[in-house]
């Protein structure tokens, strides 16, 4: 059984079921007609045995003689066919080439509701997609929609000349055992695009690509043994398609799904929600790329901020340490005369210590307003941010009436060196420790860790005082910002000043069981 090709070619790739009758007899099926009647089947000679093979059970009064030739409308029937649900279909006669022969069209009864349900159920999953932030998010969505209708989905997404999988909705025995067979997820499967020119061809016309018969792709696509499985698992009949997914005019990726009831007008359908995704994809990057501006212009402005009250304080910081320094000296003077005098008392010796003790007090006030507000042009040099941590720690505890709750550190193993400023890295890790172990009460302990990150070296300070009050926690880096009514409000500025001066990041955050943690990361190489 044939006709030659240049006559009724078009009924090859047709997906509707199609047959010609020349006379009494059945001259050709189409394969989408030859799926219904059953692979392997024998084709029928007759219209009446066609007919009869594709009734299903209980079918009411129809003479199958007359059926097949019965002018229009279609004759709407029940129709049985292998391994598929059973449902209606309209058979329609057409005129065919010549006189003699007419070609007979089953039509799917049910696929214009089944289009409706399938456009106003997209429709709302579009509806929903534009609210995500998440690429992923959309995808996901994307496919549990498309497979609550009843079909089976799959993302293959672009990764440089290779495509991998994205979210699916495959049967889940199937993509395990592809997944052994892989020997990995097939999330991490790479299939290089020149494999697959029927996609790359998808790509590059913009188009969607309607399968009647899936298996065909199936075999171009995986391995052989993976290729086999799929098509033991899925019905023959399973239709596909391939629609294309463009971001901001650049191909993304290939949305696929596939099933029976896939008609070339859900598949038109199911093209439209592609282009859909692809848009909903977009506006994730728009709000993405707007987040990312508007964090820039809103660090962009308290850098400003930031600049403008150090040049504000920088002045009043010369003026204090002119008019400050000078009579500090002086008083400092006169109390070492005065703790060289024989005929002081206890009275006078305690006055004498503690006019020592404030003259000091501030002259290192004066220094830090110094330290926030003098230009910073780091010196780099190999440095170990360890051996750093634990000599600023032992400057601390030989100070006199220096707190000291236990500190408990602890640091990676073959720390990489630093290029850092050893001067100014000492005094930012000093004023750090010295925040900590005021802040945490008797018999309180601070932790330190010195850890290797991706972005270099992370040193954490971490205390069990009262935290960082109701605010944002970065404030606590602002000049004469106090947690604490005995601060002054510029150690943990000092701090921030030199880690940004090596180009790294500063953290502060109050921990969950009580009390703060600073976090400083260093690059291994200052950066502007």
């Amino acid at each position: 059984m044939s006709v030659p090709p240049a006559e009724y070619r078009l009924l090859e790739g047709l997906p509707l079921p199609a047959a010609v009758v020349r006379e009494a007899g059945v001259v050709y099926v189409n394969p989408a007609l030859a799926q219904l009647l059953g692979p392997g089947a024998r084709p029928p000679s007759t219209p009446t045995e066609l007919l009869t093979r594709l009734l299903a059970p209980g079918q009411g009064p129809v003479d199958p003689a007359r059926a097949p030739l019965s002018p229009e409308p279609p004759l709407w029937l029940r129709v049985r066919a292998a391994r598929e649900p059973e449902h209606v279909r309209g058979l329609r006669r057409l005129p065919g080439i010549t006189p003699a022969e007419h070609v007979l069209l089953w039509l799917d009864a049910e696929g214009e509701d089944a289009v409706l349900r399938l456009s106003e159920a997209l429709a709302m999953a579009a509806s929903e997609m534009l609210r995500c932030r998440d690429e992923h998010a959309v995808l996901e969505l994307a496919a549990e929609a498309v497979h609550r209708q009843g079909f089976h989905v799959s993302f293959m997404l672009l990764d440089g000349e290779s495509l991998r999988h994205g979210p699916m909705r495959q049967d889940a025995d199937t993509v395990a055992a592809a997944e052994r067979l892989y020997g990995k997820a097939m999330s991490e499967v790479r299939f290089p695009r020149a494999s697959m020119p029927h996609l790359e061809a998808v790509l590059a016309q913009r188009r969607a690509l309607f399968h009647p018969d899936l298996f065909e792709v199936v075999r171009r696509l995986h391995a052989p043994e993976v290729a086999s499985l799929i098509v033991r698992t899925y019905p023959p009949g399973t239709r596909g398609l391939d629609a294309p997914i463009f971001v901001g005019g650049k191909p993304y990726g290939i949305f696929s799904a596939q099933g029976l009831m896939l008609t070339p007008a859900g598949a038109g359908t199911l093209e439209l929600f592609a282009q859909l995704v692809g848009g909903a994809l977009e506006n994730v990057r728009h709000h993405r790329d707007t987040e990312a501006r508007l964090a820039e212009l809103s660090r962009l402005q308290e850098e400003l901020v930031a600049r403008e009250r150090l040049t504000v304080l920088g002045e009043a910081a010369g003026v204090v340490a002119h008019e400050v320094r000078n009579p500090l000296g002086a008083i400092l003077n006169a109390v070492a005369v005065l703790k060289r005098e024989a005929r002081l008392g206890t009275a006078g010796i305690s006055a004498v210590e503690m006019l020592e003790e404030e003259a000091i007090r501030l002259e290192d006030i004066v220094r830090d307003l110094l330290d926030v507000v003098r230009p910073l042009e780091p010196r780099p040099r190999p440095l170990h941010l360890g051996e750093l941590v634990r000599r600023a720690l032992g400057l601390l505890r030989e100070r006199p009436g220096a707190a000291s709750p236990p500190v408990d550190v602890r640091e990676d193993e073959d720390l990489p060196l630093l290029q850092a400023d050893e001067t100014l890295l000492q005094l930012a890790v000093t004023h750090l420790l010295r925040n900590a172990l005021q802040a945490a009460p008797e018999p309180g302990a601070v932790r330190v860790r010195v850890t290797r990150v991706p972005e270099g070296v992370s040193l954490s300070v971490e205390d069990t005082g009262a935290g960082i009050p109701g605010v944002d926690p970065q404030r606590v880096f602002e000049p004469f910002f106090l947690t604490r009514a005995n601060g002054r409000g510029l150690g943990l500025a000092i701090v921030r000043r030199v880690v940004l001066a090596h180009g790294g990041q500063v953290r502060a955050g109050t921990r969950p069981e009580g009390g703060a943690r600073f976090e400083l990361v260093l690059p291994l190489e200052p950066r502007a």
